[in-house]
């Protein structure tokens, strides 16, 4: 079998990969103990994010004519690469958490949502929170004055509840006195 006919299914295989990736980050893993890599595989993972380690020709030839593109000058070296489908900010995020303990592992660069990203702007992209607290802090803030309205309309509503019985009670007392020098 030649040598082509063995590297188009792994070709094929990134490709597959990409096909609908919004977010793909390239690492360089080298210096990694077994026991971090199968740590950063598991972090990944529950992020629903998929994590290989390729030959820098395979990826270059599955980025060809694609987005990731983009990738090729950051293909020297071991390189492994993480991709999202969901998440454009999840493999930049639990990379980055992870390189800090992990000195070894290197952000290389990545393309999300087909814009590339230096290394350094991948360290920005990372501190972005997930998507979900974005949104939770969204209906949070948009909540807050809403709520805040309605305690106040219900402390207007309790005094004026505590004020209209001692109203009540005031015209009768004053009344009293009056029929008093009356019946005199």
């Amino acid at each position: 079998m030649a040598k082509v006919e063995l590297k188009q299914p792994v070709v094929a295989e990134i490709s597959e990969k990409i096909k609908d990736a919004q977010a793909v980050v390239l690492v360089d893993h080298r210096g990694l103990t077994v026991a971090q890599d199968t740590e950063l595989r598991k972090k990944l993972r529950e992020e629903g994010v998929t994590y290989k380690v390729y030959k820098n020709t395979m990826m270059n030839f599955a980025f060809k004519g694609t987005d990731f593109e983009q990738l090729s000058d950051l293909l020297n070296g071991p390189s492994a690469m993480a991709v999202s489908e969901t998440d454009p900010a999840a493999p930049a995020r639990v990379l980055y958490e992870f390189a800090k303990k992990a000195k070894a592992l290197e952000i290389k660069g990545g393309v999300i949502e087909g814009k590339f990203y230096d290394a350094t702007a991948m360290t920005d992209i990372a501190t972005i929170p997930a998507k979900d607290v974005l949104l939770s802090r969204l209906l949070g803030s948009m909540q807050s004055p809403i709520a805040n309205f309605a305690r106040v309309i219900n402390q207007i509503a309790e005094k004026d509840g505590e004020a209209a019985p001692a109203e009540a009670e005031a015209p009768a007392t004053e009344e009293a006195p009056a029929e008093a020098p009356a019946a005199e």
